[in-house]
């Protein structure tokens, strides 16, 4: 249930496609008696939709997330094993054509090869299955491995996790089938903005991990207030923030995570 209202509400609630809805509800009372609302409702569609796209909101949303955890050190020894989550790998096009089609934060899936490589006996975990309501049996863990293959990393350190649809599901089946040790080091690779709620889901399925975050967006606290191109990036930016502020607080109002904010160690 958590996950299709998060895949029906919560799209619908993302300020671009909740901006673009009212744009549209406006046009449609242009055209009746209501045309005075109609007009109110397109103007400030258009409004916030510059607003989103124009202003620092969208770097303002993601740098108290991005900065929540600093880069990992190295300086601790050579990890376990490095879980990687899904999100790079367009799965539907992948299957259409046949080869994997990396379309999203790259980064995760090259820096998890560049770890392999520098820690040649860690295990190697992709979790990635579906994050489409309706989907067919495509799974970016299917291609995943190619990926890595074509990286250098060999297929039997490799193990694909294909079932997950959401961060929650990646943190319940990589620990079912993993099984961590007591005093094993797992390293956690993801999106700097999407690490806090990541951590979070992970700690609260008791595995504890190591943040490795990657593919961050906004620069330090000097680039707040940068104004960014509208298509490309400002509503882009607004989105993931509002996406993950969302989710963490979906996600601590049912007790599926223990803090607001995860940060680097448990409060």
């Amino acid at each position: 249930m958590f996950f299709v209202l998060s895949k029906t509400i919560g799209y619908l609630l993302l300020p671009t496609n909740f901006m673009i809805g009212l744009g549209l509800v406006g046009a449609v009372l242009l055209l009746t008696r209501f045309a005075w609302l109609g007009r109110k409702l397109a103007i400030t569609s258009a409004l916030l939709l510059l607003v989103c796209g124009l202003s620092p909101l969208g770097n303002m949303l993601l740098y108290p997330l991005e900065a929540r955890f600093p880069a990992w050190d190295p300086a601790r020894g050579a990890p376990d094993g490095i879980i990687v989550l899904g999100a790079s790998i367009e799965a539907d096009l992948s299957a259409a054509h046949g080869t994997p089609v990396v379309r999203n934060a790259p980064d995760r899936i090259i820096a998890a090869a560049i770890l392999a490589r520098r820690y040649p006996t860690a295990r190697v975990v992709f979790s990635g299955g579906s994050a489409n309501l309706l989907s067919n049996d495509a799974r970016e863990a299917d291609f995943a491995g190619e990926v890595f293959e074509g990286l250098g990393i060999a297929k039997s350190r490799l193990t694909m996790e294909r079932r997950s649809r959401n961060t929650l599901e990646n943190a319940e089946f990589s620990k079912a089938l993993v099984g961590p040790r007591p005093g094993e080091r797992w390293l956690l690779v993801t999106s700097a903005f999407h690490m806090p709620r990541s951590v979070g889901l992970f700690r609260k399925a008791g595995f504890p991990v190591e943040a490795y975050p990657v593919d961050w967006r906004v620069g330090g606290r000097d680039s707040l207030f940068a104004f960014t191109n509208l298509a490309l990036e400002g509503l882009w930016r607004t989105d993931a923030g509002t996406r993950e502020w969302m989710g963490l607080i979906a996600y601590r109002a049912t007790g599926k995570i223990d803090d607001l904010l995860p940060g680097p160690s448990p409060n």
